[in-house]
């Protein structure tokens, strides 16, 4: 009772002589300076109850008390990263900006404690999209605030941090050209030069391996490396970034292969690593990481298991450190450099004769893959982290066939091929399924996302005139719809690819009399499936030198309307060597083929192909693969396995015509397409000051056809591939957002199949821009086709489809027409003509309504006259 007496009574004086409880804010900053005298990985909880414990408290929040909050995340996030937490970090940083922007906090260095590091985070993930808008905010912040302290300081990690996004994303060019520019133009200091010369060097290194190739890009590379190392020696407090140097001269002559002087440099690396002092979990996992591949391409590959059984005990929690152990699936994260350490895992088991283990290990990896997917909100970051998983790939496959070929197992071949089908089309897939189920918010953000993507990539076209205000207005709100939508997606249960039913995909194909070849374009190998008579096979083409420019050189044929007639020798000798490199089937019970094109082999007019080479010159008589088969495309097999079935009612059209009368636009024969599709189908035709987008958006839901007969451009590596209507040029990525489920879409214009290429994911078309927003039956362009042709081929098009002819029919058959008509002229049958428009879709004809109808009528008749003939008898 005493010692109760006595807190009553100290607590009455300290109330009595005014000492106030401690203030909600200063609450907060004390369990930060706590956490941050002794930092660990279990002291972050704490953290943690303290934030959680703040919005619990229903009290009114002043803005003291958030940019208390801002501090406590940004802290927090710091740590995270330190002890490998990467996910976890860029969720508390996004927190703090979303927080500091939404709030208009001020008073805090935003930029340093958050951006910054958030930015870098986003870039090592994989989440290239995010990492360079915010690199691009806080540079714009910087720019536009009077006295911005540090601003200089500020500016160069944005540039070099914008660098750093390049490279990874694989835009080497724009690197190279950035820091060129800023080595040239800036007032630098001795670090800031080679820092960037190291980026500089690292750049040209990757370009090396690049599609776009740099001119003496490995002379370059050491060169920079060099001048790196010249600015960096003497300087203080740079023993990271001269490790970096001497670590990338190592791997530049693993490259060429100069083991020895690859492994001095190394070392010389490995001892500046080591006089960091605490350096990130991470950036040490990396150093092993890179140490396992040097010993890995000398063909040490113990010492290389050891390196990397470091690189799992520093990434993962209570990992048993073995040589030989691989982590536990629950043990994984998204973490890029767990990942490559996986791969090179699986890499080594099979040079050690373990293939079965190998593909455990590479099964490891693909669930990061699908972990890392699914915290991506933007398009292009999930296409390059698709294709990142396509080397994985081919490497399975391989491993598959060798199995296949030991046992005999047909299970070896489907796994193979259930790999392959989840790198095709994988985004379009899962935009569609997340579509399906997604909330009215989600779609709403979805929605927001695009159109500001679409404004950002339209100021930007503008080159030099852009305004820069727009385009960072435009960014900012991106940034908020994105964090909003990750807040709902990360409520969701991941998305793991499907499989493919294989038992429902041959009792489609068998019912509908088709067999189809599946392609998988790798970097060495190109593998195609063949799927008949209920059996899946597996075989390879050796692309490396010899197939891919040969199949090239036939698709040069179709660049612009003369090549073909002024070398048919050359079309027929070229379109045979292509057709043998394809090892295409000769002959089939089956007339109708379904192909799943992959990498350039999208671009390519299969049905123009030559099967038996001849010297006529009469493009009607030679002998093409057409004539053997029906052939139909489609982006994936689960595509064509989930196809609809066509409706039933009756077809109408909607028919865009903008003709473009007196202008340098104006398409004379669209007026003739026009009256052949309306002769054929009744519906709505807009023309010209009708043909508006609006008008277009408005009436498309209502009809079950529709046709888009205008000008497109496929666009080129910076510019994105569009379509033109009367009133605006619409981009591939502007029809997303539009929602629509029609039988068939036609896009007669040129190139509407034509794009940026990916292999995973096909080409950045104005065809796909309809297939993100329901289309899933569609006629487009390969190539720019000709105005009058054109409207020959769609009149046979449409007359077919009248007569009870599948879309698929009605397009073969067109082609067979045209080659036919005596009324075209030779030069215009060339194959540049009839075989620029492919089918991508079902393969069904509609089921006739009016059998229905006749059938319940006859019944009804039937029972009618039981029913009279039954009270007769009574």
């Amino acid at each position: 009772m005493t010692k109760l007496y006595c807190y009553i009574l100290i607590f009455s004086t300290l109330i009595l002589f005014g000492q106030k409880p401690i203030a909600q804010e200063d609450k907060i900053y004390n369990a930060i300076d706590v956490f941050v005298a002794n930092p660990s990985a279990k002291a972050l909880q704490n953290l943690r109850n303290t934030e959680a414990a703040f919005w619990k408290n229903p009290k009114p929040k002043t803005n003291g008390e958030l940019l208390a909050i801002v501090v406590l995340n940004c802290n927090k996030a710091y740590y995270e990263n330190q002890f490998g937490q990467t996910n976890q970090a860029v969720k508390s940083y996004e927190k703090a900006w979303q927080l500091y922007q939404k709030k208009k906090l001020s008073d805090y260095d935003i930029i340093e404690y958050c951006l910054k590091p958030l930015g870098n985070l986003y870039t090592i993930l994989g989440d290239y999209n995010n990492a360079e808008n915010t690199i691009k905010q806080y540079f714009f912040i910087v720019n536009t605030t009077k006295n911005y302290p540090d601003s200089g300081k500020q500016k160069f990690a944005a540039i070099l941090n914008l660098s750093n996004v390049y490279q990874s994303s694989g835009k080497n060019d724009l690197a190279i050209e950035l820091l060129e520019s800023t080595l040239k133009s800036e007032k630098l200091s001795e670090v800031q030069k080679g820092i960037l010369w190291n980026n500089l060097g690292n750049s040209y290194l990757l370009s090396s391996k690049n599609i776009i190739l740099i001119r003496n890009a490995d002379s370059k590379a050491e060169q920079s490396f060099y001048s790196s190392i010249k600015y960096l020696k003497n300087e203080k407090n740079q023993s990271e970034t001269l490790s970096n140097s001497y670590r990338n001269l190592a791997a530049l002559n693993r490259q060429w292969q100069n083991f020895e002087i690859a492994n001095t440099y190394f070392e010389k690396a490995e001892n500046l690593f080591l006089q960091i002092p605490n350096p990130p979990v991470r950036k040490k996992a990396k150093l092993f990481y890179d140490k396992a591949l040097l010993l890995f391409d000398q063909k040490k590959y113990n010492e290389s298991s050891v390196q990397i059984a470091k690189v799992f005990s520093v990434l993962i929690p209570n990992y048993a450190v073995n040589q030989n152990n691989l982590p536990d699936k629950n043990q994984l994260y998204s973490e890029t450099v767990l990942m490559d350490a996986i791969d090179l895992k699986a890499e080594i088991l099979l040079e050690q004769n373990q293939p079965k283990k190998a593909l455990e290990a590479f099964g490891l990896s693909f669930r990061i893959e699908d972990l890392i997917m699914n915290t991506l909100v933007f398009e292009n970051s999930k296409i390059i982290t698709q294709l990142r998983a396509r080397n994985r790939t081919e490497k399975c496959i391989s491993i598959y066939e060798l199995l296949y070929q030991k046992e005999q197992k047909v299970a070896y071949l489907e796994k193979a091929f259930q790999l392959a089908e989840n790198t095709k089309s994988g985004i379009l897939k899962d935009y569609r399924s997340n579509v399906k189920t997604a909330s009215t918010e989600e779609k709403k953000l979805l929605e927001q996302l695009q159109n500001l993507n679409n404004d950002i990539v339209k100021e930007q076209q503008k080159g030099n005139s852009a305004n820069i205000l727009v385009i960072n207005s435009a960014i900012r709100k991106q940034n908020e719809a994105m964090l909003s939508l990750k807040k709902i997606q990360s409520e969701k249960p991941d998305f793991i690819p499907e499989s493919c039913d294989l038992e429902s995909l041959f009792t489609k194909l068998e019912k509908e009399k088709a067999f189809m070849i599946y392609y998988f374009m790798g970097y060495e190998k190109m593998y195609y499936f063949t799927f008949q008579d209920k059996k899946i096979q597996l075989n390879n083409i050796n692309i490396s030198h010899v197939a891919i420019p040969k199949i090239v050189q036939f698709i040069d044929y179709f660049n612009d309307a003369n090549t073909i007639n002024k070398n048919v020798s050359g079309y027929n000798k070229y379109g045979k060597v292509a057709y043998d490199v394809l090892k295409l089937p000769k002959s089939s019970t089956q007339k109708n083929l379904i192909i799943i094109p992959d990498g350039i082999l999208n671009f390519l007019p299969f049905e123009a192909l030559i099967t038996k080479e001849s010297s006529t010159t009469n493009f009607a008589k030679m002998h093409y693969f057409m004539n053997d088969f029906k052939i139909a495309y489609n982006n994936s097999a689960s595509f064509y396995l989930n196809s609809g079935s066509l409706s039933s009612n009756k077809k109408s059209v909607l028919g865009v015509f903008p003709i473009f009368e007196k202008t340098n636009y104006e398409l004379a024969y669209s007026k003739k397409e026009l009256q052949s599709i309306r002769n054929n189908f009744q519906g709505k035709y807009l023309e010209n000051s009708e043909a508006s987008f609006s008008n277009f958006k408005h009436n498309a839901p209502e009809y079950s056809i529709l046709h888009l007969s205008t000008h497109a451009s496929s666009g080129d590596i910076e510019t994105p591939a569009s379509i033109r209507f009367y009133d605006r040029e619409i981009l591939y990525s502007e029809l997303y957002n539009f929602r629509i489920n029609p039988d068939l879409v036609v896009l007669s214009a040129c190139e509407t199949g034509i794009g940026k290429l990916y292999k995973a994911e096909g080409a950045m078309s104005v065809a796909r821009g309809f297939q993100f927003a329901g289309a899933q039956n569609l006629l487009f362009s390969l190539w720019k086709v000709n105005d009058y042709t054109t409207a020959i081929f769609m009149d046979d098009f449409y007359k077919n489809s009248k007569n009870g002819q599948s879309y698929f029919e009605a397009n073969a058959n067109a082609k067979i027409d045209f080659l036919n008509n005596p009324d075209i002229s030779n030069d215009k049958k060339s194959p540049y003509y009839w075989s620029a428009f492919v089918y991508y879709g079902s393969i069904s004809a509609p089921e006739e309504q009016s059998n229905y109808i006749v059938y319940i009528i006859s019944l009804l008749v039937v029972i009618g006259l039981f029913l009279i003939f039954n009270r007769y008898r009574k």
